[in-house]
């Protein structure tokens, strides 16, 4: 089972994946260069991974179940040839079951030849266009979205792949970032809204796509800009092209939770430095909650590190380290039954008694979704000598479902949609319960270039859910 920042995977929000290309102008070891970019986008998903590389008018590629280390761990990125295009990915599945089937990126032979595809994002209207291909005869490998995708594309191309994909995008509704390759080809993709995060940059004579900026980093490529909202970019012999979809009537829309949890601090998206908002709506949690009173500040490790260290400076309360991690718990440690289950969140934290004991504690997360990984980090400060537990989010009450990417689809997953806030404090044990307003996150992401989506805190998505499965946005 893994657990990121601590937090069972019933009790956080997972997007989707990571995506990752790169176009370069020489023949070269481009897989390597993948790898080390899905690495660094590890974070976005651990199911699986893949790899997939161009070479004289071939595609080679590799994918498997677990962490890209593992993945890769028997000689298999050795055994991808050298080329001038590779993409990649990292997943974790909000459609689709979680198996080597579903894994990415989708390969196969089409009007164009050869071609790779990987997603990050969800569609809302997959049945409905899944139906379609396969009243024309189209066969499904898999039972994801991507695929869906891959064959519109296929469908539309008749031989030229930069058509194909402008008018599969114009057929699709949700979110998605995608990377798509051929023989000769790298193309990237942000939906209409820019609801998932893209961007490109440059090393010597490569230009690198990558859904966050720390995956530049890790290859030593420069951060050169996000790819638009709308945008498709193509990269090929005639250089850098770009084309656009229908974005009239359309707000850019990126996912506000990008910030909050996502994406790695030391990313920046849409111009925005996620650390610095981070940083910023601490401080604000600690400008409008001036009445709570305490000897220490902390943050649940490590999504609520950066914003614990804001509330601290604005405050003045001393930043202290109330839980301790243990970083070498990961995906690998399964719980064989439900009494070892229970006690999965003390395997990877402790309690610093000699921090806390005696102690009001303010404690910070970056959100609260069914509330049984905060009751249990609640009572490990109680149980520590806390005196007292103040709980913080640095986000709104999650009160509403995502269909765009995050996997939590229905009501009966979010403790926020069916208790108040004071019976929220009241399960989780904490003597206050503070959430961040929707109007105060956006306040900590000044700066972002584009507009939110913030529906899973006010249910105001950018796109209608008249074509959404109605069941999944149902109180079960």
């Amino acid at each position: 089972m893994y657990l990121r920042d601590g937090k069972l995977p019933f009790d956080s929000m997972h997007e989707e994946c990571g995506v990752f290309g790169v176009y370069s102008n020489e023949t070269r070891d481009v897989a390597h260069t993948v790898y080390y970019g899905l690495y660094a986008l590890q974070h976005r998903g651990q199911e699986s991974g893949g790899i997939a590389v161009a070479y004289a008018n071939k595609i080679q590629y590799y994918k498997g179940m677990g962490l890209i280390p593992e993945v890769f761990s028997d000689g298999h990125l050795q055994e991808l040839p050298e080329g001038d295009i590779a993409i990649g990915h990292v997943r974790y599945s909000t459609t689709g079951a979680s198996s080597l089937l579903n894994a990415q990126p989708i390969v196969f032979t089409g009007k164009c030849g050869k071609m790779a595809l990987a997603h990050n994002g969800n569609l809302t209207n997959t049945k409905q266009l899944r139906e379609e291909l396969i009243a024309d005869n189209a066969v499904f490998q898999t039972s994801i979205d991507s695929e869906v995708i891959a064959l519109l594309i296929n469908k539309y191309s008749d031989g030229d792949i930069v058509k194909g994909v402008l008018a599969a995008c114009e057929r699709i509704r949700g979110a998605y970032a995608l990377v798509v390759m051929t023989a000769d080809k790298l193309i990237a993709v942000r939906d209409p809204y820019g609801i998932r995060p893209l961007v490109l940059g440059k090393s010597l004579d490569d230009t690198v796509v990558a859904s966050e900026t720390c995956a530049l980093d890790a290859v030593c490529a420069v951060y050169t800009r996000d790819v638009k909202p709308g945008e498709v970019v193509v990269l090929d012999a005639q250089g850098e092209r770009s084309f656009f979809l229908d974005t009239a009537g359309k707000k850019s829309a990126s996912c506000i939770f990008e910030y909050v949890y996502f994406a790695r601090p030391d990313s920046i998206i849409d111009g925005l430095s996620v650390y610095a908002a981070r940083k910023a709506a601490g401080r604000i949690l600690a400008r409008n909650n001036p009445q709570i009173k305490a000897d220490l500040v902390s943050g649940v490790p490590d999504s609520g590190l950066v914003a614990a260290k804001g509330y601290s400076e604005e405050s003045g309360i001393p930043f202290v380290e109330a839980l301790a991690k243990n970083r070498y718990v990961g995906r690998t440690f399964i719980q064989p039954d439900q009494r070892m289950r229970e006690h999965s969140v003390s395997v990877k934290m402790n309690a610093l008694r000699a921090n806390i004991e005696g102690k009001s504690v303010i404690i910070i997360d970056d959100s609260i979704v069914r509330g049984t990984t905060s009751r249990k980090i609640v009572k490990m400060l109680r149980d520590g000598g806390a005196r007292e537990v103040h709980m913080m989010a640095s986000s709104p009450v999650v009160r509403h479902p995502c269909h765009l990417g995050i996997d939590i689809e229905t009501y009966s997953q979010l403790i926020g949609a069916n208790k108040s806030v004071k019976e929220i404090c009241d399960f989780i044990g904490a003597d206050s319960l503070t959430y961040m307003t929707v109007e105060q996150l956006k306040e900590a992401c000044t700066g972002c270039k584009h507009g939110f989506c913030t529906g899973c805190f006010d249910g105001k998505y950018p796109y209608s859910l008249e074509d959404y499965q109605a069941d999944k946005l149902k109180f079960e």
